[in-house]
């Protein structure tokens, strides 16, 4: 069974993230070992601060208003191995291990499993 892999962010580093004026920052979640992006989820500082600190990706639902670590449910954990901002400071980036099925509520692998018109697959 994997385990996360905390990171020990920097002062510096935490402060350049921006966040929206609701408090919130979008993060891309990238499976680490075929590069696929799972999922984009958001979230706050301290769901930020938590993810890095437990190596396990903590978002925050703007549905239920709430903090939600991915996998309580569907069992479907993903584990950090690698953590990005981009140069903006306003967009966050996962590189994980994931168990289980996948990252998304549907059953899929990835949340970006449909295109726009006639696409090769």
């Amino acid at each position: 069974m994997p385990t996360g892999t905390p990171i020990a962010a920097r002062a510096d580093d935490l402060a350049k993230v921006t966040y929206n004026a609701d408090g919130l920052v979008p993060a891309i979640v990238q499976d680490g070992s075929t590069h696929q992006v799972l999922m984009m989820a958001w979230m706050t500082e301290a769901t930020l601060r938590k993810t890095l600190a437990t190596g396990r990706t903590v978002f925050w639902s703007r549905s239920r208003n709430e903090e939600w670590a991915k996998g309580d449910t569907s069992g479907d954990r993903q584990w950090v191995r690698e953590a990005y901002y981009d140069c903006d400071g306003d967009t966050l980036l996962f590189v994980v291990e994931q168990e289980g099925k996948g990252a998304c509520h549907t059953g899929e692998v990835s949340c970006f499993y449909r295109s726009f018109g006639d696409q090769a697959q």
